[in-house]
């Protein structure tokens, strides 16, 4: 149940004039009031920030919460926790579920355990074709209202005609089609990057070529159809220097990268299934190109592609191990750390990333300075403290992070839903 009225004091907020220390007046679920001070008449609760900043809650364009049909790894409950611990109050779903929703009748499956068990904004993704196989495509219309817009991920449309019908098809719904871009005839049955590491401790290879060649294909396509092109966790140079082309052509394309993508590269892995992902961590000049792209906005948003694995799925090895690593409790701090922190990336652009501009693509109320009138989603954070990562201490059941044992700088110390506090570490 939601607090009447909350006052933030003394919290640092983004203004149109910089950041500034204020108090943060919420009533039920809305920002009233943001003020040098607080009114006399004020009777509800007051959390004091002490000068800690309070951004708008962030939004993860890409998540897999495994339910129905993995629950073992992960449950919507304990993903909306996580996302909470994390400071997220919105998360869009990946379809590679059981049963894939890939009709109402599926997706109805999915949307009621979200209304049970979540304590979040749970925004889920149908398909792009019938049991993301590549082939059929699904009734469009009939599940838009329903959905943040379509999704084979996990596996690419390698089709083009298929692609190109389903563009058509989603085009007319002015929802996004969230492209996974891989070929798969160019895996060879790879499962790490395709450089030093690989070379060196004689692991099979994935190349860049399979994933900027369908980045290349879809951007082309969606020139074509006009559908609204999202790309998906973005990993090497070419595919970002193909999204800088088709934004300045003036196309409607977008595309998120990955916290972990922006830390480290291939000389960082290690014989841990921790560091297994796909797409994988790539080269240092992968790395720099991700970075420069996120900082010059050719990179649209993060997305963290929280992937929760069993622990017996996660720890055997690089070779053997399940694609997919946990995100949403460090994404913030990462980014933090690895961009704002080190001085590469100012934290307003970091706003613009993991909050506002999320909200945008989704059509939701876009947030970036807190004023009176939005939606009371926020999140208080603590920039100056640092911390060492321990799974251990997670709310999702995936304990698998390359960032285990790493010191990161900039804790979540509460998460606001709806003028609610649900998560407090304060």
């Amino acid at each position: 149940m939601a607090n009447s009225s909350i006052c933030i004091k003394r919290a640092n907020i983004l203004t149109e004039k910089g950041f500034k220390i204020c108090n943060v007046i919420i009533e039920k679920d809305k920002v009233i009031e943001v003020s040098d001070k607080i009114p006399e008449t004020f009777k509800g609760e007051v959390i004091d920030a002490n000068g800690k900043t309070l951004l708008p809650s962030f939004v993860d364009m890409h998540v897999h919460l495994r339910e129905p049909g993995f629950s073992y790894k992960e449950t919507i409950a304990t993903g909306s926790l996580a996302a909470a611990a994390g400071g997220f109050t919105t998360v869009c779903t990946m379809p590679n579920l059981n049963p894939a929703p890939d009709t109402l009748s599926k997706l109805q499956i999915q949307l009621d355990i979200i209304d049970k068990d979540s304590r979040i904004d749970i925004l889920p993704y149908a398909t792009i074709t019938k049991g993301r196989s590549g082939k059929e495509l699904v009734d469009y219309e009939s599940l838009a209202p329903f959905v943040a817009g379509f999704s084979d991920d996990g596996s690419g449309v390698q089709s083009p005609k298929v692609m190109k019908e389903a563009m058509e098809g989603i085009a007319k719904t002015g929802k996004i089609l969230a492209a996974h871009c891989e070929v798969e005839s160019l895996l060879n049955g790879g499962y790490i990057h395709a450089g030093e590491y690989a070379l060196k401790n004689n692991h099979k290879g994935i190349n860049s070529e399979s994933e900027w060649k369908e980045v290349e294909r879809d951007i082309k396509l969606s020139e074509e159809t006009g559908c609204r092109l999202h790309i998906c966790h973005i990993s090497t140079k070419e595919s970002v220097e193909l999204v800088r082309k088709a934004k300045q052509k003036g196309l409607k394309v977008t595309c998120e990268t990955g916290p972990h993508y922006l830390t480290f590269n291939d000389t960082d892995l290690q014989e841990d299934g921790r560091f297994k992902m796909n797409p994988p961590i790539r080269s240092i000049e992968d790395q720099a190109a991700l970075r420069q792209g996120l900082i010059d906005g050719t990179i649209d948003v993060i997305a963290t592609d929280h992937a929760p694995h069993s622990l017996e799925e996660k720890s055997i090895g690089l070779e053997k191990s399940a694609m997919g690593v946990v995100g949403l409790e460090t994404a913030f701090a990462a980014v933090y750390t690895t961009m704002v922190a080190s001085g590469l990336m100012s934290l307003e652009r970091l706003i613009e990333v993991m909050a506002s501009i999320p909200r945008k693509l989704l059509g939701l109320n876009e947030l970036k300075y807190i004023k009176p009138g939005d939606d009371a989603n926020l999140v208080l954070v603590d920039t100056n403290e640092k911390f060492t990562v321990n799974p251990e201490d997670f709310k999702t059941l995936g304990k698998a992070t390359p960032y285990e044992g790493m010191t990161l700088q900039g804790k979540i110390k509460m998460t606001i839903y709806n003028g609610n506090p649900i998560y407090n570490s304060l």
